[in-house]
């Protein structure tokens, strides 16, 4: 699980669980939002998600998979 770099609005975790289970971002942005009318520790939980998950790796970077200054 990680937290999306191409589908990010403020941590990426809505748009990493949409990859995730394979659906749009905009549908998970729009269930946490109506969540949050409910009582519960969505906000406490999305941020435990954004401090776990880590970044996606950036598989199109130059340099992905070389540790610089080791041999």
């Amino acid at each position: 699980m990680y937290r999306s770099r191409q589908h990010k609005m403020i941590a990426g975790v809505c748009g990493g669980l949409a990859e995730r289970w394979g659906i749009s971002p905009t549908v998970v942005r729009v269930l946490f939002l109506l969540s949050c009318l409910l009582p519960g520790p969505q906000f406490v939980a999305y941020i435990i998600m954004w401090v776990i998950f880590p970044k996606a790796p950036a598989a199109s970077a130059p340099g992905y998979g070389y540790s610089y200054g080791r041999r």
